[in-house]
């Protein structure tokens, strides 16, 4: 709050009059739907406007990231501004500001692999969210109705639901597109060019062409990049669905039906033959158009039911229910036997904790899921994990295996034959001695909620 408050009381005012200028005043916004011609307008004194960049700072703090190449953190970032903001600001206003690299950071993904981000520094990360707030009011009221990712009041529920509606229409056939590679492949100039038919601010221009070309630091080397839009940036997923917007309106213009999740894009046709003839013509109309490319090991023209959609799939039958894929449960497992794995050495409280956490945005995300027995027997397995992680710590002495299973209302002979038993954790928590003793009460009490009742729950709030 201190550093709010100091950001209000002027360390990002405007110059003396411009306050003035803006008080009363209708600022120029954003074209109407239909028009189409560059905005002329001064969009950098949009960019640089005070409470336009208050509401950056506010965002930049609350996503908090790590700091770029600089070493800067956002808590560092009040005091550089109150030093270092009037020479940027007119940097900007003059088109001269230079965005330093961005740091790589590599992560894994949740389908194997690595996925490489370019983290700006904290300052690159405000500016570039003062432009994103000004261009998304242009630009995303133009963005096609079947684009649901990086936008607001939108989300890959929706995109889940609306291939759903397709599907029961009869378009049983999906083309499920995935373009390889797409944030490393952006082209600058066709970018830039999409750009410049609907913004007339060459300042505004000059800087976005110099965050997509700012260097990546890698072990201490700036490397140039001249294709691609770097990960971790405010801009890049604006920047993805303003040239992506093309593919939408040529879906349109050719009046299919479709999603489209940033690169993932499924088109709903009722014939396995008008699939191909679709797949070939789109992916001549991306290579040709963006110079992008189809991962064709992740693309398929298939039936709706052998295909998943942001995690979700459909079930087959005379009942179409929107349910988990097998991929999304494997990964979900791996997860869960990472935190419930006997050798970390941590209490069980502490691994409960653990599963609340992943759980709770687990079921926020699949919470639209249509088949709830999947999460009854997930619990279960949740469960036995648990017995399973308990089993271990009391392995290594009968005794008091025996002791605690008679704490835990075992009787004599069971809790005897488990404690004398060779068998292992994984088998012994699936015995009965231990479903008695560790509940789904004892569980319940030392913190764990099922996914079952998170979904029940969310369900009654909806």
């Amino acid at each position: 709050m201190q550093q709010l408050s100091l950001l209000k009381e002027g360390l990002l005012s405007s110059p003396a009059g411009e306050a003035q200028r803006e008080e009363g005043k209708v600022r120029q916004t954003v074209p109407a739907l239909e028009r189409t011609e560059p905005i002329v307008t001064e969009l950098m004194e949009q960019v640089v406007e005070r409470g336009n960049l208050i509401r950056a700072w506010k965002r930049v703090r609350a996503n908090k990231g790590s700091p770029g190449i600089d070493g800067m953190t956002v808590d560092d970032l009040t005091g550089y501004l109150k030093e270092n903001w009037p020479r940027i600001r007119e940097e900007l206003l003059k088109g001269e500001y230079q965005p330093q690299p961005v740091k790589e950071v590599m992560i894994p993904k949740a389908g194997g692999g690595t996925r490489r981000l370019g983290i700006p520094t904290v300052l690159d990360r405000l500016i570039q969210q003062a432009i994103l707030q000004v261009l998304d009011s242009i630009y995303d009221p133009t963005f096609s109705k079947r684009s649901y990712a990086f936008r607001r009041h939108r989300r890959a529920h929706q995109a889940v639901e609306q291939a759903k509606r397709y599907i029961a229409e009869g378009y049983e056939w999906v083309v499920d597109l995935d373009l390889e590679k797409f944030f490393d492949r952006v082209n600058h100039d066709i970018t830039m060019g999409r750009l410049a038919e609907r913004i007339g601010d060459k300042r505004v221009l000059r800087v976005i062409r110099r965050y997509l070309q700012a260097g990546v630091m890698v072990n201490g080397v700036v490397q140039e990049r001249w294709e691609g839009t770097p990960q971790g940036g405010p801009l890049s997923p604006l920047l993805s669905n303003i040239l992506l917007d093309e593919l939408d309106k040529e879906l349109e213009r050719r009046g299919h039906r479709f999603c489209r999740y940033a690169d993932d894009a499924n088109i709903y046709v009722k014939s396995k033959r008008a699939g191909e003839r679709v797949f070939a013509s789109i992916e001549e109309f991306l290579l040709k158009r963006l110079k992008l490319r189809i991962n064709r090991e992740k693309s398929a023209v298939a039936r709706y039911h052998d295909r998943g959609f942001l995690g979700f799939g459909f079930t087959s039958g005379k009942t179409l229910k929107i349910k988990v894929t097998e991929k999304s449960l494997d990964r979900f497992k791996d997860k869960v036997r990472d935190i419930t794995r006997r050798s970390r050495g941590v209490s069980l409280l502490q691994v409960i904790q653990e599963l609340r956490e992943f759980l709770r945005g687990w079921i926020g995300y699949f919470r639209i899921l249509e088949t709830p027995s999947v999460l009854q027997d997930l619990d279960g397995w949740i469960r036995r994990r648990l017995r399973c992680f308990v089993a271990k710590q009391w392995i290594n002495s009968c005794h008091t295996r025996f002791k605690n299973l008679i704490r835990l209302g075992v009787n004599d002979d069971q809790a005897r034959m488990v404690a004398a038993s060779r068998k292992g954790p994984w088998a012994l928590s699936n015995m009965k001695p231990l479903k008695i003793a560790l509940t789904n009460r004892f569980f319940a009490g030392k913190g764990f909620i099922g996914l079952l009742h998170q979904y029940q729950a969310l369900g009654k709030a909806t």
